[in-house]
């Protein structure tokens, strides 16, 4: 069931919880740690620990909205591409009651 909605945006935690540079969150999103920080930029950022020995941070999407934190495990691209099919034509219909 994890694996149905890892691709998501995950609400981590309101930003006034790192307020300062350098203030940093662990927290466990599908049983993966990850760690919320906000650098010297006042950006804030998150990294996914990585379990192997001598495993660098591996970076998550992060997003602030709103004043609150989410990031989005995962790692495919979700750029927009061009169907595959040249003759997508859409029909607009009225509906009856107008």
């Amino acid at each position: 069931m994890a694996t149905a909605y890892r691709s998501g945006w995950h609400f981590i935690d309101l930003a006034t919880a790192i307020p300062h540079a350098g203030d940093s969150l662990m927290v466990t999103v599908f049983g993966e740690p990850v760690v919320v920080t906000r650098d010297d930029d006042e950006d804030v950022r998150a990294y996914r620990c990585l379990r192997k020995p001598r495993g660098a941070p591996q970076p998550v999407r992060c997003a602030i909205r709103y004043g609150m934190i989410f990031v989005n495990l995962d790692q495919r691209d979700h750029r927009l591409v061009e169907p595959d099919v040249p003759d997508l034509h859409t029909i607009s219909a009225t509906p009856r009651s107008a």
